[in-house]
């Protein structure tokens, strides 16, 4: 059962691997997931934002996405302590977009 369960998470990341565009992701996920479930996965990725920025208490992240303490507690873990690092991995690409961008227009380089 676990080897399945392996093999289901593996397909699925190879799914997401070939969307190409923002379009194709956001449709893909209102495909495979309830109105609640991406509800939930969107409420984490704002919290990780949050926590990532280092600027907001447990109590702010809450009041700001109404998020659960619980659920800020255990992105916080993700974030910091567990060994996958996948919101860090995303945080450092935006981040790296980021300054691309930014540097590019120093240079004067249409994007």
């Amino acid at each position: 059962m676990e080897d399945d369960h392996h093999k289901n998470i593996n397909d699925l990341c190879e799914a997401f691997l070939l969307l190409e565009t923002k379009d194709e992701a956001y449709n893909f996920l209102k495909d495979l997931c309830t109105p609640q479930e991406l509800l939930v996965l969107s409420e984490r990725w704002r919290v990780c934002k949050l926590l990532e920025k280092g600027d907001y208490s447990y109590r702010d992240i809450h009041t700001i996405t109404k998020a659960s303490l619980t659920t800020i507690g255990r992105v916080a873990r993700f974030l910091k302590n567990e060994p996958y690092h996948g919101y860090l991995a995303i945080l450092n690409k935006i981040r790296n977009e980021e300054n691309d961008k930014q540097r590019n227009l120093r240079n004067g380089k249409l994007l």
